[in-house]
Parts: C-alpha cells; sequence; structure tokens
C-alpha cells in the first residue's frame, strides 16, 4: 500500500452502515492502510445489506475494498485490549456506536489517546455525543426527516418523500473523510496533536438542504414542496419524451432560460418583464413548463438532447443503473471501473471520487472475507502469540 497521498495512514474502520464505512472507503480509495474491525461471529451488518450473488454481498465489495478486515469482539476484555494495541499505531480511528459505548468498553478517546496522543478519533452519530437527543438511535432516515430534506421532497399535494437509498448517511460520509483531512493537517502540518472529531448524520444534510434557517430567521418564511419545480427558477421540472424516456431541463442562469424559450419556438415570452428573474419566471411556471414540456413530448430522447446541446441548453437524461453504466462518457472518464475480485470475477462499481494529477487514487482490492486479515494483522504485525489468538478465536473474541 505506498501508492496515493495518503500512503502511510493507517485507518481504523470501527463503524458500520454506512456513513463512517463510506468516510474509511474514500481515505483507501487514496492509499491509507485501512483496517476494518467487525464482530467475530455476527460480523459488519454491511454484509447483509443489499444485494448479493452467489452468497456474496455486492454492497460490502465496495464499501470494503482497499480494507484489511479483522474479528474483533471490542466488548470483551481482551479484544479490547487488541484494539489498544492496533492503535498505537494508528492514525485515525473511525467510530459509529452510541454516545459512550467505546468508554464502557474501555476504548474510549481517553485510554485511546493515552496509547497514542496523535490519533484522529471521528466519532459518527445520529446526533453528536452532546445534546437531549445524544443517546437516541441514528439512523441516516431520521436525519433525512429532520433535515428538512423529506419536508421540500414530493409534490405539493403529496406526503413528504424519503430518498430510496442512504443520502443522509453517504453525505456525511464525505464530510467525515474531510473533517478527518483538516484533523491529520493539523495534527502534521501544524505542529498539533490527535483530536475527536464529533459528527452527526444530521448536520450535513441540513447544510446540503440550504439556508431555510437563515430564511425562516430572516424573514419568516417556511419553505414547502413544489415537485420537481424550483421557487428560485423556471422553467425546471423533468420531462417525458415521444419515446417514453424522461430528461430534466434546468435554467438557472438567465442565457440558459432564454435559450430554451427560443429552441421550444416561444421568444415572445423572454420579453416578458416576469421573465427577467429566476423568481418571476417560477411565479409563470405552469406557463414556461407546458412550453417546454408539448416540445420535448414531441420528440424523442435523442432528438431532445442534440437540439438542447446545438441550442447550448441544459438538459440530462433521467438514467437508471442500466443507463450509467452504458453511458459513453461514464465510460471514457473511467466513473463506473471494472475491477477483479476473487470470488466473482470482474465486477463494475463506481471509481474513486475524484482524479488526481500527480497521486491519483485506486481499487487495490474489494471487499475481503471475515477475518481474512486477522492472523497477519495481530500476529505478524503485533507480534500476538499464534496460541493465545487460536485461544481468543475458540472463544469467538477474534476470528
Amino acid at each position: 500500500m505506498n501508492d496515493g497521498p495518503l500512503a502511510g495512514v493507517r485507518v481504523l474502520d470501527v463503524s458500520t452502515i454506512l456513513a463512517g464505512p463510506l468516510c474509511c472507503q474514500i481515505l483507501g480509495d487514496f492509499g491509507a492502510d485501512v483496517i476494518k474491525i467487525e464482530h467475530p461471529t455476527a460480523g459488519d451488518s454491511m454484509r447483509g445489506h443489499g444485494k448479493s450473488k452467489n452468497g456474496q454481498p455486492l454492497w460490502w465489495k465496495e464499501i470494503s475494498r482497499n480494507k484489511r478486515t479483522v474479528g474483533l469482539s471490542l466488548s470483551a476484555p481482551e479484544g479490547a485490549a487488541l484494539l489498544l494495541r492496533l492503535a498505537e499505531n494508528a492514525d485515525v480511528l473511525v467510530e459509529n456506536f452510541r454516545p459512550g459505548t467505546l468508554e464502557r468498553w474501555g476504548v474510549g478517546p481517553a485510554e485511546l489517546h493515552r496509547v497514542n496522543p496523535r490519533l484522529i478519533i471521528a466519532r459518527i452519530t445520529g446526533f453528536g455525543q452532546t445534546g437531549p437527543y445524544a443517546g437516541r438511535a441514528g439512523f441516516g432516515t431520521l436525519a433525512e426527516a429532520m433535515s428538512g430534506f423529506a419536508h421540500l421532497t414530493g409534490a405539493a399535494d403529496g406526503p413528504p418523500t424519503l430518498p430510496a437509498f442512504g443520502l443522509a448517511d453517504s453525505i456525511c460520509g464525505i464530510a467525515a473523510s474531510s473533517a478527518v483531512m483538516m484533523a491529520l493537517w493539523h495534527r502534521d502540518r501544524n505542529g498539533g496533536t490527535g483530536q475527536v472529531i464529533d459528527l452527526s448524520l444530521l448536520e450535513p444534510i441540513m447544510a446540503a438542504v440550504g439556508p431555510g434557517p437563515t430564511v425562516y430567521d430572516q424573514l419568516g418564511i417556511v419553505e414547502h414542496r413544489h415537485g420537481n419545480r424550483s421557487t428560485n427558477n423556471a422553467p425546471r421540472n423533468t420531462y417525458r419524451t415521444r419515446d417514453g424516456t424522461w430528461v430534466a431541463v434546468s435554467t438557472s442562469a438567465q442565457a440558459i432560460a432564454e435559450r430554451v424559450l427560443r429552441l421550444v419556438g416561444h421568444p415572445e415570452v423572454i420579453e416578458q418583464p416576469w421573465f427577467r428573474t429566476g423568481a418571476g419566471r417560477a411565479a409563470h411556471a405552469d406557463e414556461l413548463d407546458k412550453y417546454v414540456g408539448d416540445w420535448i413530448g414531441a420528440r424523442t430522447r435523442e432528438q431532445v438532447s442534440r437540439a438542447f446541446t446545438e441550442a447550448g441548453a441544459a438538459v440530462a437524461p433521467v438514467y437508471d443503473a442500466r443507463d450509467i453504466v452504458e453511458d459513453p462518457h461514464v465510460r471514457e472518464t473511467g466513473m463506473v471501473t471494472v475491477v477483479d475480485d476473487p470470488d466473482l470475477g470482474p465486477m463494475r462499481m463506481h471509481n474513486v471520487m475524484w482524479r488526481m494529477s500527480a497521486t491519483p487514487g485506486r481499487i487495490r482490492f474489494t471487499g475481503r472475507a471475515p477475518g481474512a486479515d486477522t492472523d497477519s494483522l495481530l500476529i505478524d504485525e503485533l507480534g500476538c502469540d499464534p496460541a493465545e489468538i487460536a485461544g481468543l478465536r475458540d472463544r469467538d473474541i477474534v476470528s
């Protein structure tokens, strides 16, 4: 593991669904040596999340790529002691247990920093380490509800709508990787030491939803659902093409809005005073949607895409997974890549999230079997007695 900008950084992934594992996946993609610690008998619950093929969990293959796996019961004193030994030479530990759990097991921040003052400890919970909700069970669905996302998502006359995927967790995982890098920078470049990062699922998605609290504070306005429309501009919606597919149109820029209306054969509305601002156009969304929808509905997706591109307007097809895999831009840029898996052979998965010219990341291997690296880490690297590890394995403390 000598490539990528994080080569030489060791990360202990003591987290499960989903934000913590994604944070550690990103760090591992860019060269960190990530050690995934999971329960020795139950395994990580991510192994049972999502679809499987031939008994192999597909999401696990991606979310746990570039991670060595160790089965370790942290609630057992012997398992907790082994975690402390692993932490002695680690740079980062990521966990997402309820507040107080690590402390109860004797491996809280005080003990971890006693053995390694330079350790960065990222604690990811539903609502943070303090406050009246700190002890509550925290899941992305709850954050999506409380952040304002569900309130703003869905048809105006329909119920609040939740995403069909781990949105809050994913946003939090990406934010966590940024927080870890800030802490490492402070430690290594500014003469700092290790520290604790307190990150909730709620706060990153609140930021993504937008300035609702500020708008309410300053104007007393509470925004509501508008379906696919926006209160900031129009036309902005999804439209059905003649061949039964869907496309999305955005006109966030005034010039783009003008190009779209010229393209669909209604240049006269551009001269209307209300058309000069995004809010003015949004107030006439019914009229603009009809113009755009009628024009798109009379053409195939290919015709629509070609015409919008030639006009310098903004349109995109609404893709499913098959469309993503087959898209020529996705293929040429490597957004989805092929990785060889020892169990399933060549398999497609998302590539690393960004390109770096000097220190690119890469996928070295897919998610591994339970306890695949226990002996190499505990015996070969930590120098544990093989007989001791065998005894702990017999008691289900390691696997």
